[in-house]
């Protein structure tokens, strides 16, 4: 299974960093994918910026719409990301713990 902000063979605490994700200040999002019952979620941690949208779609595509995003642990998001989230949603991916402000913003870029 290759993950590339983290590899986690098959518990969120066996991680590996891939080198594209950390800056050497300070590591921005981690992506952790935990497969049972054929379906999937994928844990994100930290701030997920509009750099992070190819990677996490290349996820969501090799896991199909079975896939569930856990963004209890997300800290930050832009713009661009709430957009890709709202339209993750509509595409029937399954977004849980996601926090207030991210989801009263997901609703505001929906409104024409």
């Amino acid at each position: 299974m290759a993950i590339s902000c983290a590899v986690t063979p098959r518990r969120f605490n066996e991680l590996r960093w891939h080198n594209s994700c950390i800056n050497p200040r300070r590591v921005t999002l981690k992506i952790e994918r935990n497969s049972r019952g054929g379906r999937t979620t994928i844990r994100l941690i930290g701030q997920f910026q509009s750099e992070h949208i190819g990677e996490l779609k290349k996820q969501l595509q090799d896991n199909g719409p079975q896939s569930v995003l856990n963004l209890k642990e997300v800290t930050v998001v832009d713009v661009e990301v709430v957009r890709f989230l709202g339209a993750c949603k509509a595409d029937g991916v399954k977004i849980v713990h996601c926090s207030p402000y991210i989801r009263k913003w997901m609703a505001q870029e929906r409104k024409p």
